[in-house]
C-alpha cells in the first residue's frame, strides 16, 4: 500500500485522528430523537461494501487516524459485520477500536468482538424503566439491553461507556437512576443534549430539551462532580465523583460547542465523508473508490484534500425546521 506520514489536518490546524464509521443505516430500534417510526432504508446497491469499508478505513490509518468508532444504525444487525471487526482489529496502527451500539445483541456477541480485536463501545440505554424503554426505542426489550450490558462487563472491555439522551418530561426523572446503575457496573456515562438532525413529529425538540448543565446540577446535588482533564478523543467532558470509579459525561452540542477541538470525520454507509455532523459538507469517496478501485494513492490524496471542506463550527438551532434532514442513522452516530 501507498502510505504517508502527512497528518490530516483541516484549514484551522485541527488534526484529524478518529473516524467514526458507518456499516449500516438499518437498526432494530426507532428512537424516537433518532428515526421516524416509518423508516425507508438505503437499497443495497448504494451502500458500501464490507471490502470497501475496510479499504477506506485502512486508508485512514496509514494517514495517521488512531481510533476507529463503529457506528450505525445499529452496527451488529449488518450481515458478516464481524469479518470487518477482525480485519480492523489486526491494523497494527491502530491504537482504538470502538463501538456505538444499542446492545440488544451484545448478549452474544461480546465475547467475539472482544477476541476480534475490539477495544471498547459505547452503550446507549435512555431508561431503565421497561415500559418507557420501549416507548422512546419504539421495538426495544430493555432486558436484552440489560444483559448485554452485563455480558460487555463480563467480557472485559478495557472501557465500556452508556450513552444517554435526556428528554424533558420523559425520562428527566431517571437521571440518578442512570448514574446509579452506571456506578453499580463500574463503567462511566455520558448525557447527550438532543441534536436536530432529521425531521421527526413524536415530539418537539425545543421543549423536550435539557441542557447538561441542569443535569450537572442534578448529579452534583447527590454526587458532587468535580471536572477531569481527562479525554478519550471523543466530545464528551468527564467530571468524577469521589467514591467511584466511574466518569459522568456531557456531551453539548448546544450548550458547550466542543467545535474548536474536533479531531474526527465521519463516513457514512453509502460512501460519504461527512465533514462535520452539523453541516453537509462532504466528499464522496464511494465515487472515487469504484472510478480508481485499488489505487490508494489516489483515494490518500482525496482524503487530505477532503480537510479543506471541514467547516470551523456547527451551527445548531432548536427553533425552526433543522438544518440537517438526514437522520442520525445515516449519519453515523
Amino acid at each position: 500500500m501507498t502510505s504517508t506520514s502527512a497528518p490530516l489536518q483541516d484549514r484551522f490546524g485541527r488534526s484529524v485522528d478518529y473516524l467514526r464509521l458507518s456499516v449500516t443505516d438499518r437498526c432494530d430500534f426507532r428512537c424516537v430523537y433518532c428515526m421516524a417510526e416509518d423508516m425507508t432504508f438505503l437499497p443495497r446497491k448504494q451502500i458500501l461494501s464490507l471490502e470497501q469499508l475496510y479499504d477506506i478505513a485502512s486508508n485512514f490509518v496509514q494517514l495517521g487516524v488512531k481510533k476507529i468508532r463503529l457506528t450505525g444504525g445499529e452496527p451488529l444487525v449488518r450481515n458478516n459485520v464481524m469479518a470487518l471487526v477482525e480485519r480492523l482489529g489486526k491494523l497494527e496502527q491502530l491504537e482504538q477500536l470502538h463501538l456505538t451500539t444499542n446492545g440488544a445483541q451484545l448478549d452474544k456477541y461480546a465475547a467475539p468482538l472482544k477476541a476480534a480485536g475490539l477495544t471498547g463501545m459505547n452503550i446507549s440505554i435512555d431508561s431503565l424503566q421497561p415500559d418507557r424503554f420501549k416507548a422512546l426505542t419504539r421495538f426495544g426489550e430493555l432486558s436484552k439491553v440489560l444483559a448485554g450490558i452485563d455480558a460487555a462487563v463480563t467480557v472485559g472491555f478495557q472501557r465500556i461507556k452508556l450513552n444517554a439522551v435526556i428528554l424533558k418530561g420523559r425520562n428527566d426523572d431517571e437521571i440518578l437512576d442512570l448514574v446509579d446503575f452506571a456506578r453499580h457496573k463500574n463503567i462511566d456515562i455520558s448525557f447527550i443534549e438532543e441534536m436536530p438532525l432529521g425531521q421527526i413529529s413524536e415530539h418537539d425538540r425545543a421543549k423536550s430539551f435539557i441542557s447538561s448543565e441542569q443535569i450537572r446540577d442534578i448529579i452534583h446535588a447527590r454526587y458532587p462532580l468535580t471536572t477531569s482533564t481527562e479525554t478519550t478523543g471523543g466530545p464528551s467532558r468527564y467530571h468524577r465523583m469521589a467514591d467511584s470509579q466511574s466518569r459522568i459525561g456531557f456531551i453539548s452540542p448546544h450548550s458547550h460547542n466542543f467545535c474548536h477541538l474536533c479531531n474526527r470525520v465521519r463516513l457514512t454507509v453509502e460512501g460519504r465523508l461527512l465533514l462535520c455532523l452539523g453541516n453537509e459538507h462532504s466528499l464522496n469517496l464511494k465515487e472515487i473508490i469504484e472510478a480508481h478501485p485499488g489505487d490508494d494513492g489516489i483515494l490518500q490524496a482525496a482524503l487530505i484534500k477532503a480537510m479543506d471542506l471541514k467547516p470551523e463550527r456547527h451551527h445548531f438551532d432548536l427553533d425552526g425546521e433543522p438544518q440537517i434532514v438526514r437522520f442520525m442513522n445515516t449519519t453515523g452516530g
